[in-house]
């Protein structure tokens, strides 16, 4: 073999925001990839499945014609997460993964988790159902 050709690759990072960078940002990553895991860092954040099927809308509405691109939604971890709306969210194919930030770690984070010891029942809950955790790897202090 001499080399190797990705067609449509996925991106598993993805920031899009929302309104007029949601406009920009999103034709160059429908363009290249064909599924993206869309981070929740929003303001306010995308913290329930309800929340992440409305935004997902929102970026299917700005999508090119025929582009096929399929955003993949994230729910932004909070201490206060019920464990059954992101169970239920992955269940409808809403939510495909969590995302946990450390609070204030990076951009709209302050909502982040501040002590792992109050997500234990989401984290318990989510793997018992599969959902995926992804967390954004930076010291907060």
């Amino acid at each position: 073999m001499n080399g190797i050709t990705l067609r449509r690759p996925d991106d598993w990072h993805v920031h899009l925001r929302d309104g007029a960078m949601l406009r920009m940002a999103l034709p160059w990553t429908a363009r290249t990839f064909g599924r993206a895991i869309v981070m929740p860092n929003l303001d306010p954040p995308v913290t329930t499945a309800v929340q992440a099927a409305a935004y997902r809308d929102r970026i299917r509405r700005v999508l090119p014609v025929g582009s096929g691109f399929e955003p993949l939604m994230t729910c932004f971890l909070t201490e206060e997460t019920d464990p059954e709306d992101v169970a239920q969210g992955f269940a409808e194919g809403i939510v495909t993964a969590v995302k946990m930030y450390p609070a204030r770690s990076t951009t709209n984070s302050a909502a982040g988790v501040t002590d792992i010891r109050r997500v234990y029942r989401v984290l318990e809950r989510m793997q018992g159902v599969g959902i995926p955790l992804l967390i954004h790897g930076e010291v907060a202090d």
